[in-house]
């Protein structure tokens, strides 16, 4: 199995060590991504955290946008943390921004606060089962408003933090920045699912 990490900007290394420590019955292989051409072979993607404005004009200027909606139209995952969730939302407010509109939640940027006001904690989720998972907010986006077709699956005091549509995850913290290995387990158990022979 091969997952793909955006690499245009981004903690997107720290994405690859979260992928390695994942046993899915199978290898998983992860590569940077900064070409189009490099989405072809891939099981799904990680968009990372990072700027969004600046991933927005980076996505633009490498073709990025056209080719994510084929990626996700041939019902590959993508998984977005923070700025990526962002990039991948329906509606983004504060200010509002262009997004691929991949799922169908509204998120409020940077809505934690900033640099100085990101925090660690421990909160509820049901990935396959229930589970408790420590998270990192880093100058977070908060999820306002969830569309009907659209899962919770994990809550920090009773807010949505962590969400799925189909075949797009998404998450307000940074899960790679941990040792536990749980998410990328259950994007990686997504991606299985999802595959087609090549």
């Amino acid at each position: 199995m091969k997952i793909g990490v955006l690499a245009l900007q981004g903690d997107f290394e720290r994405h690859r060590r979260a992928l390695a420590r994942v046993r899915a019955g199978e290898p998983v292989e992860s590569v940077e991504v900064r070409k189009t051409v490099e989405l072809r072979d891939l099981d799904g993607l990680i968009i990372p955290g990072g700027e969004s404005t600046t991933l927005l004009k980076l996505m633009e200027y490498f073709g990025f946008w056209p080719a994510l909606d084929a990626f996700h139209r041939e019902g590959k995952p993508i998984f977005g943390t923070c700025a990526g969730l962002i990039l991948v939302a329906r509606d983004v407010e504060n200010p509002p921004q262009p997004s691929l509109g991949l799922i169908d939640v509204g998120v409020e940027r940077n809505a934690y606060g900033r640099q100085r006001e990101s925090f660690e904690a421990r909160g509820d989720a049901d990935l396959d089962g229930p589970t408790s998972l420590e998270m990192v907010f880093i100058r977070a986006p908060r999820i306002r408003r969830v569309g009907p077709g659209v899962s919770v699956l994990a809550r920090h005091k009773d807010e949505p933090v962590m969400a799925r549509e189909g075949s797009v995850l998404v998450a307000t913290f940074h899960p790679e920045l941990t040792d536990d290995p749980t998410v990328h387990t259950y994007f990686c158990a997504m991606a299985q699912r999802s595959r087609r022979p090549r």
